[in-house]
């Protein structure tokens, strides 16, 4: 059983910010954000993607000041954070026990190999180098990694892209454990369902938050994925500035217009189709039979996963 560190003891707000416009020299991302986060509260950041998520991660870990407003850190706050991608941050030519015992100190490194048993590396696993790892288990090591510490506000970005359902399963039942304060940014509605009890909404360059978990909010929004929101939610594009003399050769706006709607139709169907397999799917290996061939579901999953993230990627394109 994955278990987390006891987090210690923090102040009763783990973190506040009042007014924050934040973003980047070249474009600021939201402004006027009110968001406050009390200890032991389980809290997910939701929205498109490029409304400010991950930008509001690296603020809330100090890694990024705001342009206006305040943002600070509770007292007695010591934050564990995953960034998306963390697992390339990993030294390849390390082992995977190596990683841990280089970085663990104190009564901890008696434990490594429980640990490491419980992100499902065991017997010979522990010796490969991380070259060598799969996507999926380099994300594990990284996550491993954030228990050789007792961090009280776990702040993880899209810690689930490269985890397989049963590696993403057991890092939920550790978080729902874990009795610190977390923070996580996901698309994913299955591991946030029943783990988060309030969600901060990143929409239009404004953040709103909502009470409840996951599904109170997608009731509310009417939709049945978070990934609808890059769909259903999208900002409408400019009209395109149609030329004074088209070229010849070119085809005409309106059959340009048609071949768009037609292929933007074609994505909605194959998106739909790709999320009612992918419930399918889940709801087998949530129970899978003595007949189910684990490793096949899986694998239909994953590739179903990646499909739906390609149309979803060129749907967002032709907007």
């Amino acid at each position: 059983m994955v278990k987390f560190p006891p987090a210690p003891r923090a102040g009763d707000v783990v973190y506040k910010g009042t007014g924050l416009d934040v973003g980047y020299p070249q474009k600021v991302v939201f402004r006027g954000a009110d968001i406050e986060i009390k200890r032991g509260e389980k809290v997910a950041l939701v929205g498109r993607n490029g409304e400010g998520k991950t930008t509001m991660m690296r603020v809330i870990t100090g890694s990024l000041e705001p342009f206006a407003g305040e943002s600070r850190l509770g007292h007695n706050v010591k934050t564990g954070y995953y960034a998306q991608n963390q697992e390339d941050a990993l030294d390849g030519r390390e082992t995977v026990y190596g990683t841990l015992e280089r970085i663990a100190v104190g009564e901890v490194r008696t434990r490594l190999r429980d640990i490491l048993a419980a992100f499902l590396f065991r017997g010979e696993d522990i010796d490969k180098r991380v070259s060598v790892l799969s996507g999926g288990e380099r994300a594990r090591l990284a996550m491993a990694c954030l228990m050789l510490q007792p961090y009280n506000l776990l702040a993880l970005d899209e810690p689930t892209n490269h985890m397989d359902i049963r590696s993403k399963e057991i890092l939920k039942q550790a978080l729902q454990r874990y009795d610190g304060t977390l923070v996580v940014v996901s698309h994913d509605r299955d591991f946030l369902d029943g783990l988060v009890d309030k969600l901060y909404e990143f929409r239009d360059g404004k953040v709103s938050e909502h009470l409840g978990g996951v599904a109170e909010f997608l009731e509310r929004r009417k939709i049945e994925t978070l990934q609808e929101l890059e769909r259903r939610f999208a900002p409408s594009a400019p009209n395109p500035v149609k030329p004074a003399s088209p070229a010849p050769s070119r085809p005409r706006p309106d059959a340009m217009d048609r071949k768009k709607k037609n292929r933007l139709a074609f994505l909605e169907r194959q998106m739909a189709d790709l999320e009612r397999k992918l419930k399918e799917l889940e709801a087998v290996l949530s129970a899978p039979g003595e007949q189910d061939d684990i490793m096949e579901l899986t694998s239909n999953y994953l590739n179903a996963k990646r499909d739906l993230d390609a149309y979803e990627t060129e749907w967002l394109e032709l907007q």
